[in-house]
């Protein structure tokens, strides 16, 4: 997804919205807009935007040991999602958000797992803006302007290293993950990850 330590999820830009001919024009309001100062504004209505997918609990660290469990919930801009299912790959424009919010229980009837808080915790947002140098990240959890991150956070290099489909964790997201394996688009580095260890002779 995102990220925790390196979270997604999870990302905006300007009209132009695909690099793909077939591909849908963008809907404006869906489209990235940022400060003068370079701070991302944040996207008020991503909730009627593509929902991809939740985690719980979820570390890039096998020794992560949190002290309370989150769900990660993440959305995509419905162009670009449109555009994904047409050619395995995120267009120019892609806005990713990723949402935290605690894991309650008991809540009401429920007695066993685990429900989503109202209150959401934090929110980071995953953008592909060709103008701005390509993918960006902006985090939320202190202020209604997202702030960009530098280069230098893990976030970057752990996408790069990991991401199945251009530096984003599609690995992750069910419903998309065997359409980028059909149309050949998983990045080099996730193909090396799963692939079976060599056998010994």
């Amino acid at each position: 997804m995102l990220f925790r330590p390196a979270l997604l999820l999870l990302f905006f830009a300007l009209p132009q919205a695909t690099t793909h001919p077939s591909a849908p024009a963008s809907d404006p309001s869906e489209m990235p807009s940022y400060t003068a100062d370079g701070r991302l504004q944040p996207p008020a209505n991503y909730r009627e935007w593509i929902y991809l997918t939740s985690g719980i609990d979820m570390s890039y660290s096998s020794s992560a040991n949190p002290s309370h469990s989150m769900f990660d919930n993440v959305f995509v801009n419905s162009s670009a999602y449109r555009s994904f299912l047409e050619t395995g790959t995120w267009p120019d424009k892609t806005v990713l958000v990723l949402e935290t919010r605690g894991a309650e229980s008991p809540v009401s009837i429920n007695k066993r797992g685990h429900t989503q808080s109202s209150e959401i915790m934090g929110a980071e947002v995953h953008v592909k803006d060709n103008s701005r140098g390509g993918w960006s990240f902006y985090s939320f959890d202190d202020n209604d302007k997202g702030a960009l991150l530098p280069r230098t956070a893990p976030c970057y290099s752990c996408h790069e290293q990991h991401g199945a489909v251009d530096t984003t964790f599609v690995q992750f997201y069910p419903t998309l993950i065997g359409l980028a394996k059909s149309k050949g688009t998983l990045s080099p580095a996730y193909l090396k990850e799963i692939a079976p260890p060599a056998s010994s002779k």
